[in-house]
């Protein structure tokens, strides 16, 4: 049921040619929604009425345009008519579509996913950050083999998409993908993005995800201890490839940064801060936030050993980073040369960072989280744990005290 439905005709002043003419427009709103088209005619701006939303004066072009306004009227009317007889949902855009001829009934799911990636695409660098344009991509091929899977198709309808559908979808990638929890969210979260592009476009009548509810689990994130970190440094290893991962991970470590933020640093990223001393600064890929980091000796120390590398004359870059997907693997080698029991990942170096390099040694959580790059501060939180260690060794030096305090002054009292 319409609560309210209206029709406006209008000019764009603002946007006159040179000659002072100017498009009509007409508005559909629908219980509150705006659908606009042009009516591909133009009038000279003094011969607009906006009270009448007509063309003023009697001669011939005036009157052609009135008598075209009042056909899209009449046409308009009839098609919510039609809906109305036939019990159909209406909406400003299915009103917008139907007169203009456009048959959005079988819409298909992944040629809408298509085409949001490819605009994502264009927009990286500008608007989106490439991981997040490869996430959307890795999201789309999960639903193509689900679709081909479970409905034995190359596509189905987006109207088609219910609470079933998105229940059997994060089934599939837990079970088929081996998703963890988290992953599975993060997949069907984008997935979520298309349904409200549908939505938004009155390709479907209503919300799928409307009582779905993403609820992410928290993960215990690892990260090295200050006796692990020295392990690793005092480690020597006889092959050029695994010594240079390790002085790359070490100097997240005493850094913070991540695998593509590492990857792209810079000469023009070190400058010197306020204190005197050299800093990183740079925008992070993945947000475009900015990351502000005091350079501490050891990663000094680590940028100065590669100074000369050859590789840095050629792209400008401080360190030769490899790829991400050999970094982890040569990661999982140096960890068992350095009996470090832990699954070693190199974004294990950035939780290194906050926890035992950082957070552990007092630094101020508003301080980590500006050096981190992190939007909110909730996000530096969940390395807050940590805290938990640091207060319950400090209470225990401080019960240490108390003891021998009251040794002494039972030894002053015999």
């Amino acid at each position: 049921m319409i609560n309210s439905f209206s029709l406006l005709f209008y000019i764009k002043k603002s946007k006159s040619d040179s000659l002072g003419r100017a498009n009509i427009y007409l508005r559909i709103t629908v219980d509150g929604k705006r659908a606009e088209l042009s009516i591909n005619r133009k009038i000279h701006v003094n011969n607009w009425n906006s009270h009448a939303n007509l063309s003023r004066g009697n001669n011939y072009e005036s009157q052609e345009i009135n008598r075209h306004i009042a056909t899209i009227k009449n046409k308009i009317y009839s098609i919510e008519q039609q809906l109305i007889n036939k019990g159909k949902h209406i909406t400003a855009q299915g009103l917008k579509n139907l007169y203009l001829g456009i048959d959005t009934s079988n819409k298909m799911l992944l040629e809408i996913f298509k085409d949001h990636n490819n605009k994502v695409n264009r927009l990286v660098g500008k608007d989106f950050a490439p991981g997040t344009a490869e996430r959307y991509k890795t999201a789309k091929k999960h639903i193509e083999e689900y679709i081909r899977l479970d409905y034995k198709s190359n596509d189905i309808p987006v109207r088609e998409v219910d609470h079933k559908f998105i229940n059997g979808f994060e089934y599939y990638l837990k079970t088929v993908r081996n998703c963890s929890h988290n992953t599975t969210i993060k997949y069907i979260t984008n997935f979520k993005k298309i349904i409200r592009i549908a939505y938004a476009n009155d390709w479907i009548n209503k919300d799928p995800f409307y009582n779905w509810k993403a609820r992410l689990k928290i993960v215990d994130r690892e990260f090295l201890t200050e006796e692990e970190i020295q392990k690793m440094v005092e480690k020597e290893f006889h092959t050029t490839r695994l010594d240079i991962v390790k002085d790359i991970f070490i100097f997240c470590c005493f850094t913070g940064l991540a695998y593509a933020d590492v990857k792209k640093l810079s000469k023009n990223d070190l400058v010197i801060g306020i204190d005197g001393e050299r800093w990183i600064k740079t925008n992070r890929a993945k947000t475009d936030i900015r990351s502000n980091i005091p350079l501490l000796p050891t990663a000094e120390s680590i940028l100065k050993k590669y100074k000369a590398h050859s590789e840095m004359l050629n792209n400008g870059t401080v360190l030769p980073v490899l790829s991400n997907q050999k970094m982890n693997a040569y990661l999982k080698e140096i960890g068992d040369l350095c009996e470090i029991n832990k699954n070693l990942t190199f974004h294990l170096a950035r939780h290194t960072f906050a926890t035992t390099v950082t957070l552990t040694n007092g630094v101020p959580i508003e301080s980590v989280s500006k050096m981190l790059g992190h939007k909110s501060l909730k996000t530096t939180q969940h390395y807050a744990k940590i805290l938990d260690r640091k207060v319950s060794e400090d209470m225990k030096t401080l019960r240490d005290r108390f003891q021998q305090k009251e040794a002494l002054d039972n030894a002053s009292n015999l």
